[in-house]
């Protein structure tokens, strides 16, 4: 998609006459990118007529010639969107594609749209454009995606359940925290991503090949018709910068990990052990051959699909790792990596949503595995350190002998008789039942950022009001 690289007899006929004859098969087959870059056509248009505009305004071409290519332009766009119009793989990229019909359309003026301008700077615009958009559909998918948690969150700010580390029962939480949790990791991803749109708010049309042109262009005209803040600042960085489309992979690869945790966890909690959700018909299967199974087929493959998205991210920081100032072909190998992964991550979010909202909560399994493992270990020590005093570390050493022995006797700390905790420490008293229910556990946790009921709706209300 560079300016100066094609070979074919067509394009030869359309723009300059350095080349006798046709490409090679192979070098037509390598070379074309039509069958990707036409998913830019609405973008390509998009500038060319915002192009076309400045150069009028300035005086460089006729009113009249930018009229006609005004006119011919939607006409394209209204092919394309109809289904319509014939690409061709000899024309290589939808630049020479669009151009083409332009002049079967209008003839001799369709040669005036590409003064000051290059291919270079054409396909940075249409690609910056995508992708400024595709970030617009992501933040939005974000924003109803977070919105499925509060509503679940608020739903169970209540709702007792196991907290786990090393997955393994740790300490009781609510399910409305945990909902929480996901809250702060996809609004880090959604702030991430309006970081991107302002990093890339920037017009590329204008740079040229690479030096810039001679002509009186107006680029902050341009760049405020294609909703820039502004135009690039270096003529040689514009044609050569992909940073917009890695940083787009490096969100959607950080965006895919929490989705993918997300998705284990799903996975993980509607087996028959866990038994803590249940997946609607909607976003699981069932198996060929045992009637009983039901499969969390939609969480597995969103779990899946972060592989493809790293991949992604991986290719193009590659592709672009030794590449000299400013263009080179490589280039033309970024456009299929971020398509795949905008496809992928649009699925994978918008599945989510679907079954967070969906699923159906067992609080009643919830709650009976928040008390197993001696969940409530930590209140009994923190019970010892307020209550009778002992230095944490000396209270951490009485509870693991109360927790010891009611392992041996096959029964919960709050089970065990008093006369048997007194026996490890004579301190404690019959109030240590207050705190050895999971209910008081999560209740006593109010920390800010903490479990508690109290502090999980206080949290809630932050993310309403800021989202």
């Amino acid at each position: 998609m560079a300016e100066g690289n094609t070979d074919t007899k067509s394009s030869n006929q359309m723009w300059g006459g350095r080349f006798a004859s046709g490409p090679d098969a192979i070098m037509e087959e390598i070379n074309a990118s039509i069958g990707f870059d036409k998913k830019l056509f609405a973008q390509d248009i998009r500038g060319s007529i915002a192009h076309a505009t400045m150069l009028a305004h300035q005086g460089i071409i006729s009113a009249d010639d930018k009229d006609k290519i005004v006119h011919g332009l939607n006409t394209i766009l209204s092919e394309i969107e109809s289904g319509n119009f014939e690409f061709s793989r000899q024309l290589e990229d939808i630049h020479m594609n669009v151009e083409a019909r332009l002049a079967t359309l209008i003839g001799p003026a369709a040669g005036r749209l590409h003064t000051a301008r290059s291919r270079n700077d054409q396909v940075a615009l249409d690609f910056r454009l995508w992708v400024k958009e595709e970030l617009q559909k992501t933040e939005a998918m974000l924003t109803n995606l977070i919105a499925a948690f509060l509503d679940r969150a608020e739903e169970h700010a209540d709702s007792v359940m196991p907290g786990f580390t090393h997955l393994q029962t740790a300490q009781p939480v609510t399910f409305g925290h945990h909902c929480m949790a996901y809250v702060e990791m996809f609004g880090r991803d959604r702030s991430r991503v309006r970081h991107a749109i302002e990093h890339m708010d920037e017009s590329p049309i204008g740079a040229a090949a690479l030096a810039g042109t001679g002509y009186a262009i107006d680029r902050h005209m341009t760049a405020k018709a294609l909703g820039f803040r502004e135009p690039t600042r270096n003529s040689i960085d514009t044609v050569s910068d992909r940073d917009f489309a890695i940083e787009f992979l490096a969100i959607a690869a950080i965006c895919a990990v929490h989705l993918s945790r997300l998705a284990e966890e799903i996975v993980i909690w509607s087996t028959p052990q866990f038994g803590f959700v249940r997946l609607s018909d909607a976003f699981s299967t069932g198996s060929s051959i045992m009637p009983q199974k039901k499969n969390p087929d939609a969480a597995e493959l969103v779990r899946a699909k972060t592989g493809r998205i790293n991949g992604s991210l991986i290719a193009l920081l590659t592709i672009m790792k030794g590449l000299p100032l400013a263009y080179s072909k490589d280039m033309q190998e970024d456009k299929e990596q971020v398509f795949d992964a905008a496809e992928s991550l649009e699925l994978a979010i918008a599945a989510m949503t679907g079954m967070v909202r969906d699923m159906t909560i067992n609080t009643i399994k919830m709650k009976a595995a928040a008390g197993s493992g001696y969940s409530t270990a930590t209140d009994l020590a923190d019970w010892l350190v307020r209550e009778a005093g002992l230095p944490f570390r000396d209270a951490h050493h009485v509870t693991g002998r109360a927790v010891a022995l009611a392992e041996s006797k096959g029964c919960d700390l709050s089970e065990l008789p008093l006369a048997d905790l007194q026996a490890i420490n004579p301190a404690i008293t019959d109030k240590v039942y207050d705190v050895l229910t999971v209910e008081a556990s999560v209740a006593s946790r109010k920390s800010f950022g903490g479990t508690a009921p109290s502090e999980v709706r206080k949290q809630i209300a932050y993310w309403r009001a800021r989202n």
